[in-house]
């Protein structure tokens, strides 16, 4: 590969360093070409992208922004896979792949600016879409107002309650 390459490979994994808030780091061993283009694909559709990178230049593209815990994750084949979108969707879409196939493991990454191992993946999956994860806090914001709210209508109903029976009194007694 000519310097001119190499030096812009290197600037852009160190853009996407910089950039990216979250991204994951894979050892794409045991894929094939076929599959590698599949994942690509599949991946391309719901706005991912996964790419290889060689090692060495990943580790040039590293300077003082970049955790240096990262540094050990670059060492046999690896791609790095990241999103514009929902980081938790890449995710579920790199385990589907790897459960379906039997290849591709994770090494690591960083997910919202915090690094994680490979036994960490498996946590990040289990979790919600940001929207689910959202609707459940805006639901668990709701849940005490509407209980405080049926709280403060309940005296307003037992009293229309019995002001109702007083008027049907005072209306059987009137007759």
């Amino acid at each position: 590969m000519k310097r001119e390459k190499k030096d812009l490979q290197i600037k852009q994994l160190s853009e996407i360093l910089n950039q990216k808030d979250s991204f994951y780091l894979m050892d794409f061993t045991k894929v094939t070409v076929g599959q590698s283009v599949a994942l690509r694909k599949a991946l391309r559709k719901k706005s991912h992208v996964f790419r290889v990178v060689k090692n060495r230049l990943a580790l040039k593209a590293f300077d003082d922004r970049q955790p240096k815990e990262l540094k050990p994750y670059f060492q046999k084949p690896t791609a790095i896979a990241y999103t514009d979108g929902d980081p938790v969707d890449l995710a579920k879409s790199l385990k589907d792949f790897a459960s379906q196939h039997k290849v591709l493991t994770v090494k690591g990454g960083v997910l919202q600016g915090q690094i994680f191992g490979p036994d960490r993946f498996e946590e990040i999956v289990a979790l919600g879409s940001q929207q689910e994860m959202l609707a459940r806090f805006a639901s668990l914001m709701a849940a005490p107002l509407s209980r405080m709210l049926s709280a403060l209508r309940a005296p307003l109903g037992s009293l229309g309650g019995l002001l109702g029976q007083f008027k049907a009194r005072g209306e059987g007694g009137a007759q």
